[in-house]
């Protein structure tokens, strides 16, 4: 299993942003998705979840203007950012709980992205 991370760039204060997390592989089902992010010498910071039965929960300083969402089809999480902020600068990453089938039966595992950077300029 992995999962592919995109969508970050520079952009503007006041500006969006849409990242995007496809995760590929011998899925079984993806019990949730998150997105985090870490800003230079800060600790990571969970930003939004988004659960299997599509249940959205957001860190307080994301509430408002960041959306989580997903394409089961696609197995894939976006997160919209809104009215981005120069302290939203920092490296994004997903990650997802996935059951995946193996020869002893079926486990679940946590997976992540490769970071994705978002620059915000004042």
């Amino acid at each position: 299993v992995q999962l592919q991370a995109s969508g970050g760039g520079l952009v503007q204060a006041g500006g969006s942003l849409r990242l995007s997390c496809a995760a590929s592989g011998s899925i079984l089902s993806i019990n949730s998705m998150r997105w985090y992010r870490q800003a230079l010498g800060k600790q990571r910071e969970l930003v939004a979840t988004i659960t299997r039965g599509g249940s959205t929960d957001y860190a307080d300083s994301v509430k408002g203007r960041f959306t989580i969402s997903k394409d089961n089809a696609k197995n894939t999480a976006y997160l919209q950012m809104n009215s981005l902020k120069p302290e939203d600068t920092a490296v994004y990453y997903c990650a997802a709980e996935i059951a995946v089938a193996q020869a002893i039966g079926t486990i679940i595992n946590d997976y992540w992205g490769q970071g994705t950077q978002v620059t915000v300029s004042s």
